[in-house]
């Protein structure tokens, strides 16, 4: 069976990257390439498709527009595309048909495009009204209200494992990358420590030091080294710097 899809990126080398990886796929047949919310809604409306790659951040005109303005119920199987785990998680949440994070990967693709071909030959490949409402509100409510990630999408060798943010014990900055300590396990995120600690509640995790952010519920026991600087022992047993910034961060906070 031939998948005859449309995909939707405003960024024309995302959108290259994305028919070069789909190429690998015979089954699917790009019938058109769309780089902006208008264009995706008079192609989808003209032009009937099995699929659908669909960017949720998109300038004017983002993805949920899209869906709000073709309808839902004339809505095709869709597998939406971000920049933004935030985004990603929510899809999960309410069992969107899948969702792909960019840089999109050729071994994640072939995942999506797994599961969409096993619901579509179950005949369960087209999300029910509610569902994709909620997605929709989903992704409305990270526009407008400022919200923490609840969960981290990391590598766990061959596979994806979605970390809960709560089980997190402490974030170590890698260059340009991060590792998330969690259970006496590593992993590494590609993203710095300025964006993770962005998208954690300061309420929860406080940057201690310009190469930690700590879970607040981890800190035994803080140790002051004169007037700029101390140390934080976790639960867990280790021992991190703190600088003078960390120390009044936790002071604001009534940590110490």
């Amino acid at each position: 069976m031939t998948l005859k899809t449309t995909i939707v990126d405003d960024e024309p080398l995302a959108l290259d990257l994305l028919k070069i990886l789909l190429d690998e796929h015979k089954d699917i047949e790009i019938v058109a390439r769309c780089q902006n919310g208008s264009e995706a809604v008079s192609t989808l409306q003209a032009k009937p498709v099995d699929l659908l790659f669909l960017d949720v951040q998109m300038p004017e005109m983002g993805g949920f527009d899209v869906v709000e303005r073709v309808g839902l119920h004339k809505l095709p199987p869709t597998i939406f595309v971000t920049a933004y785990h935030e985004h990603a998680v929510r899809a999960f949440d309410v069992h969107a048909v899948d969702y792909l994070t960019k840089p999109v990967e050729a071994e994640r693709l072939r995942t999506a495009l797994e599961r969409v071909r096993r619901k579509i030959a179950a005949e369960k490949a087209l999300l029910t009204q509610e569902q994709l409402a909620a997605v929709l509100n989903g992704l409305r409510e990270g526009e407008d209200v400022k919200s923490y990630a609840s969960r981290f999408l990391v590598k766990d060798g061959q596979k994806e494992i979605l970390l809960p943010v709560e089980k997190i014990e402490w974030v170590e900055a890698a260059e340009y990358y991060c590792c998330l300590h969690s259970g006496g396990r590593r992993f590494m995120l590609r993203e710095t420590i300025s964006d993770i600690s962005e998208r954690m509640d300061p309420r929860r995790f406080v940057r201690v030091h310009r190469s930690a952010v700590v879970n607040l519920d981890q800190i035994a026991e803080i140790y002051r080294e004169g007037a700029a600087q101390g140390s934080i022992r976790l639960t867990g047993g280790q021992v991190l710097r703190m600088s003078r910034a960390g120390r009044e961060r936790l002071l604001a906070l009534g940590k110490i």
